[in-house]
């Protein structure tokens, strides 16, 4: 390869790869002086690329030592080394510890066996370095949204196509009923960045609870930009999300915000999550007044925090309310509990006065 092909080459990894020049001029440098050195077994030797021109020069040096060290047991060793008085014959300035330098022509072109050896130093060099720039560009991607493209399918991953990786999206994070075709954009919560093993290793989800605080990052200027706050997120993917959210400007009305007019924001992200339902509640300090907010649609709830360093609270609700705070299969209370972190145990009032709890009328 000459100096113009092997520049074009260079242009092309750094293009291709996003991998800056210096390190493939680096990398190009290791390799071709391990050839090298395996090739001749002249150790002291190195290889220099011009990084204008792309021409290959190789040099022998010797270092400068004590003109004592001739009297001793150890001695001079000529092929890589030169006394002070040697070496100012040929420069005047060179003191010890400097080298020499001599350019070197090859008698003949490297052979097969330090070619290849040049390959492969050279490849795992700009594999090693591929990997850093996609890990500078992804490695602290994870808990964010991204957007990728629909590549591959097997039996249990979608593979999505990041730009520069692929994320692998299991079946099994995918909203329940939703379709994904090939070659559609789709966003995608990275659950994991793992930097270990043979490569760059990202999972993919859909279903996690991240994905729905992501969206209202997107979706809602007034979370985005600090009006609106996100407290927590509770989430039964392809059924039901409890984002609780709240403001500490007292003209900032939360919920709307994440609403819109019309509906027009919170629907965006109803479409994104296939209809799955979502409840936007107030948070609120006092965990009584949250809990009931987190009941909804239940309604005329009363609370009682039983025990505030357990988080455990009990709720009385009768009717209908009774049914509404429980849920189908239980989902609406236990989505209340992920969201406000407490215990909750929900009874009609006749359960409660058996249970020896009594409320006070308001």
């Amino acid at each position: 390869m000459n100096g113009k092909e092997f520049m074009k080459a260079v242009d092309l990894v750094e293009k291709e790869k996003g991998i800056d020049r210096s390190i493939i001029f680096e990398a190009m440098e290791n390799a071709l002086m391990a050839a090298y050195k395996r090739s001749t077994g002249l150790q002291n030797s190195h290889v220099r690329i011009d990084k204008n021109t792309g021409d290959i020069k190789v040099y022998s040096y010797v270092t400068v030592v004590e003109d004592e060290k001739e009297d001793t047991d150890e001695g001079i060793d000529l092929d890589t080394e030169i006394s002070l008085t040697e070496a100012r014959k040929k420069d005047k300035s060179l003191n010890v510890g400097d080298t020499i330098e001599t350019e070197i022509v090859p008698k003949e072109e490297f052979g097969r066996v330090a070619t290849s050896t040049a390959k492969q130093v050279l490849i795992q060099k700009i594999r090693e370095a591929e990997r850093n720039s996609i890990m500078e560009d992804l490695g602290d991607k994870q808990d964010e949204l991204l957007i990728g493209t629909v590549e591959l399918e097997d039996t249990d991953n979608y593979y999505i196509n990041l730009g520069r990786s692929n994320g692998i999206l299991p079946k099994k994070e995918c909203i329940p009923g939703e379709k994904i075709e090939m070659g559609s954009q789709i966003k995608v919560y990275v659950s994991k960045v793992d930097a270990g093993g043979k490569g760059l290793f990202i999972l993919l989800s859909r279903t996690h609870y991240g994905f729905v605080k992501r969206l209202f990052e997107l979706e809602i200027p007034e979370i985005n930009e600090g009006s609106v706050l996100i407290y927590s997120v509770a989430r039964d993917a392809g059924n039901r999300s409890k984002v609780a959210v709240y403001s500490e400007h007292d003209r900032v009305d939360p919920i709307g915000a994440c609403i819109g007019e019309k509906g027009s924001r919170i629907a965006h992200i109803l479409e994104e999550l296939h209809g799955e339902k979502v409840d936007i509640v107030k948070y609120d300090k006092d965990p009584a007044v949250f809990i009931e907010n987190a009941l909804a649609p239940a309604k005329e709830l009363k609370v009682l925090i039983m025990d505030p360093k357990k988080q455990e609270a009990l709720v009385v609700a009768d009717g209908d309310n009774f049914s509404l705070a429980i849920g189908k299969k239980g989902n609406n209370a236990r989505l209340a509990s992920r969201l406000t972190h407490y215990k909750i145990d929900i009874k009609n009032t006749e359960q409660a006065r058996e249970a020896g709890i009594n409320f006070r009328d308001e």
